[in-house]
This record gives structure tokens, sequence and C-alpha cells, in this order.
């Protein structure tokens, strides 16, 4: 299965360095990509063909990565309108729907909708993804080959829910680092130097997610463990309820889901 990215930013990236690390030849994977200097990175990084422009060796690729930004994809797909038989297309694109993307193509159908998220650098992503009716069980499995190089895949039967996976998981690395941000600048206040303050909140962060990740216990329980009846976590959880903590998730949650909407529906355009 040869693989063509149209676009080479960071994702693009880790999706390539993941994919080589699985056992993908070099010689599969190609991208596109207008910047010279980032061709050239690409190919220095992980000895991939690198094109300027969809040519003719994209277009025989079996499936398509779309891994532009949103505001530049509609430009990105003219060269590919009506080009493409029946070749797989995945968008790592915020936002865009399935339909948008299909018309910008002149109507291709097999599409994937993914929505990565920044730990995929790392090979610690998670990704929605939601598929065109038209999608078989085979494209399936390439898509989840494809994300499934940078972490772990969940699918989505309900496209309108991915609004919805964009603002829990999506985004959800930025709410975890404010808290890191706010977990140090409280050690901080509490008299640790910086790299302390700093070494204390990210690492009780990482722990507490590897222990909620390999614990086949419900994070309530684990939460309710550390909790001791009079004590200090007690007094630390008080502080969080009274202030409002879950609801205040929620509604960052919710406007999350609801800029997503309004981005997706502007970007529907003619």
């Amino acid at each position: 299965m040869k693989i063509a990215f149209i676009g080479g930013g960071n994702m693009a990236g880790a999706l390539i360095g993941g994919l080589l690390k699985q056992g993908f030849a070099a010689a599969d994977l190609l991208a596109v990509e207008p910047l010279e200097d980032r061709r050239a990175q690409l190919a220095a990084a992980f000895g991939i063909a690198c094109l300027a422009q969809a040519e003719a060796a994209a277009l025989d690729a079996g499936v398509l990565v779309l891994a532009v930004k949103p505001q530049q994809m509609r430009e990105a797909l003219a060269p590919l309108a009506g080009r493409l038989a029946d070749q797989l297309v995945i968008s790592i694109a915020a936002g865009l729907r399935l339909q948008d993307i299909s018309r910008w193509l002149g109507g291709h159908r097999r599409l994937v909708r993914a929505m990565p998220n920044t730990p995929a650098l790392i090979g610690a992503g998670i990704s929605g993804l939601c598929a065109d009716p038209s999608v078989d069980a085979e494209g399936r499995r390439h898509a989840e080959r494809v994300l499934g190089a940078v972490g772990k895949v969940l699918w989505i039967e309900d496209e309108a829910m991915m609004d919805a996976v964009t603002a829990v998981s999506g985004s959800g690395p930025a709410y975890v680092f404010h808290f890191i941000e706010a977990l140090r600048d409280a050690a901080r206040a509490l008299g640790f130097g910086e790299a302390q303050a700093a070494t204390l909140a990210i690492e009780t962060v990482a722990g507490a997610a590897a222990l909620a990740a390999a614990s086949h216990e419900d994070v309530a329980e684990l939460r309710r463990r550390v909790t001791s009846k009079g004590g200090t976590t007690e007094a630390a959880l008080d502080s969080l309820a009274a202030d409002g903590f879950r609801d205040v998730i929620l509604r960052a949650v919710r406007a999350a889901e609801a800029r997503g909407r309004a981005l997706g529906a502007a970007k529907d355009g003619g």
C-alpha cells in the first residue's frame, strides 16, 4: 500500500515516522509539500520522496492523507478534483466535513475524517475516525493502520459527534497543559523553585494518567482511593467542588464543541 501525504507539516511527519516504525518502506511513502525547506527536512529525516505539487506519483497512491490546514484545503484539493479513482482519502484537518471534502474533490466519496491530537507527535495520540458509508472494511483497516501508527483509534459512526471528539481529545491536551501550568504555579507559590515545581507538576499528571490507563478500575474509584476522610486531598477536592470545577470543565468542552460546529459551517462555501 502506497501512501501520499498532501501537506508535510508536523502531524504528517509524525504519521510518516510512525508508519516507518511499523515496517512501511520509505519507497511506499511520499509527501506533497510546497515549501522547499520542509521538503528537504522530510527527505532527510525519513528518506521519502517529496514533491512540490500533486503529480502522477501522488495520484498513484492507494491512500491519500490530507494534512494541510483547514483554510488551505479547498485550494490544495483543486488539482485533485475529478482525478481520483478508488483511492482512500483520509482528512486530518479539524472541522472539515466529509460532504465538503467530497465536493472539493469532484464528488469522490471514499473518505475518512480523522481527528488526531498532539500527543501523536510522540506516538501517544488518540484519533477519532468517521468514515463515509461507501468506505468498506478494508478501507477502515487502512485508516486504522495509518492513524494507529501514532496512537490509539476510536471509530465514531455519527459524523456530528466529530465536533465533540475535537472538543474532548483534539483540544484536550491544551486543557491538561493548562492544569499542569496551574499546578506548577501553585507549587511555586508554596515555595518551590521553578524547576522543582515543573517536575512535581508534570510527573504527577503523567503518573496519574499512566495509572488510570493501566488500571481496570474507573477513575472515580482511583480518586476515592487517594481521598482519605478528613485528609489533605479531601480538603483540596472540596475546594474544587465549591468553585464548580466540574461545571467549569463541562462549559469549556461545550464551548469548544460549539466553536467546532461553527467553523465547519463557515467552511461550507460553494
